[in-house]
């Protein structure tokens, strides 16, 4: 055991503290305050952030389909027909998701705001659709394939579902990145001397565009965040927000080794010959990072009650890994002779 009163010097022990509050005040600025708009202010129409990440996710989905499919000898209709069937899947699904699972009482509040992106109840406006779930999208397009595999491609569904996770691992990627830059589906509060937490000035569950605008007497929401950041005015409200856990970044930080790992099985290796192995990794990989990430997300509410032991996300994932294993388990079966 190091005796650390005898032979004291200052001169060695100053340093070390110097280099200590040094990496304590780096960690410190590696947190951040997050205020970026929802979007590019055209005057006469505002690009969301959010949608054109959403189409960029589209995009590339197509393009890494498009490598595949002519790998395997199909063609580029067939490809078309499969982005649009993915494309009317995912929306649909998983805006259903998101109702049935996370807020159902929406069928009987604003009925028609289910299916519409506006808002009836209390007041009519255009809001988009407030409310997409993972787990209603992945339904969605097992859904739509089965009709796919059937109908159009003429291939096993099995087939279809391990080549089109590639493109749904980097759409996923791309679908958290845009909650994150929309401020939502926020972690839980933590402290700033985390080195990833951020500081949302956008949080609506502290204060919304209506309560910032009312309290800066502005018109203009992006001018009353800002004002809420930088004014010394309102400095008391800043402090007041908490810094989170950027649950979203986590999220896609662990899709990229699940894209990672699908994309070099695909391509290296012969797991395309064993129908429902990409699939079966795909979904206990996917899944198993949103396990875990919802162990520092803010809940979403759902069928979870009070004091929950998991999370409604986590129970709905339970399920797909579980058929994860049961695929993985029992792809050696279904191996491709040809």
């Amino acid at each position: 055991m190091i005796n650390l009163h005898k032979g004291f010097s200052p001169s060695i022990t100053l340093p070390i503290f110097t280099k200590i509050l040094y990496l304590k005040q780096m960690t410190h600025a590696l947190s951040i305050t997050w205020n970026t708009p929802k979007g590019i202010d055209l005057g006469f129409l505002t690009l969301h952030y959010y949608s054109l990440l959403w189409v960029a996710a589209f995009a590339l989905g197509w393009f890494l389909m498009k490598s595949i499919f002519i790998r395997e000898g199909e063609t580029i209709e067939k490809l078309d027909k499969l982005f649009l069937y993915t494309l009317v899947a995912t929306m649909i699904g998983a805006r259903m998701g998101h109702v049935i699972f996370y807020q159902s009482e929406l069928f009987r509040q604003d009925f028609f705001s289910v299916f519409l992106p506006f808002s009836f109840n209390p007041k009519f406006e255009f809001t988009g659709f407030r409310g997409l779930a993972s787990h209603g999208a992945a339904i969605g397009v097992i859904i739509a394939m089965i009709w796919y595999s059937r109908k159009v491609i003429h291939r096993p569904l099995l087939w279809v579902l391990d080549r089109i996770t590639i493109p749904v691992v980097s759409g996923g990627i791309l679908i958290r990145i845009a909650n994150f830059v929309n401020s939502e589906i926020l972690g839980n509060v933590t402290t700033k001397d985390l080195p990833t937490a951020v500081r949302f000035i956008r949080d609506d569950d502290f204060i919304n565009e209506d309560q910032a605008l009312q309290l800066t007497q502005q018109t203009d929401v992006s001018k009353a965040y800002n004002m809420i950041q930088h004014d010394p005015q309102f400095s008391h409200i800043l402090e007041q927000i908490p810094y989170r856990h950027p649950a979203q970044l986590y999220e896609a930080f662990g899709y990229l080794f699940v894209f990672a790992i699908i994309y070099y099985m695909y391509w290296k290796t012969d797991a395309r010959k064993k129908h429902g192995l990409l699939f079966g990794v795909f979904l206990i990989l996917l899944w198993a990072v949103r396990f875990v990430v919802e162990f520092v997300k803010q809940s979403q509410g759902g069928i979870e009650g009070e004091n929950p032991i998991l999370s409604t996300g986590q129970w709905l994932s339970i399920p797909f890994i579980l058929f994860g294993f049961y695929l993985v388990f029992t792809a050696k079966s279904r191996t491709e002779t040809l």
